[in-house]
């Protein structure tokens, strides 16, 4: 695509009101996801905090034909671990088709 094509698409965009999508952040939180070994409703994420502020994460659940749920806020300062989780529940659960993390700088 030449510069002026760019040009050209990222006016179209702004004179159109659509902004081109967010880029998503990089993950700071070193985390494993995983879902329990003996209950396969039960999403968990286990964080910790490699950096020297403070973050806060929770587990997000995705559980198939059931809504999805996210874990409870857990905070970590500087070299802390912790974990979050979510359960899913009701008689339309499929169980959990995967775990991901949410993360926030506090």
């Amino acid at each position: 695509m030449s510069k002026g094509m760019l040009v050209a698409v990222a006016v179209g965009l702004v004179a159109g009101n659509m902004a081109p999508p967010a880029v998503a952040a990089a993950t700071v939180l070193r985390c494993d996801t995983y879902v329990h070994a003996q209950d396969r409703d039960l999403g968990i994420a286990s964080c910790t905090n490699p950096t020297g502020q403070t973050w806060r994460f929770r587990a997000v659940v995705v559980c198939g034909r059931a809504p999805d749920v996210v874990g409870e806020w857990v905070t970590l300062g500087p070299g802390a671990s912790g974990e979050s989780r979510g359960y899913c529940g009701g008689i339309f659960t499929s169980g959990v088709g995967a775990v991901g993390v949410d993360e926030r700088i506090v």
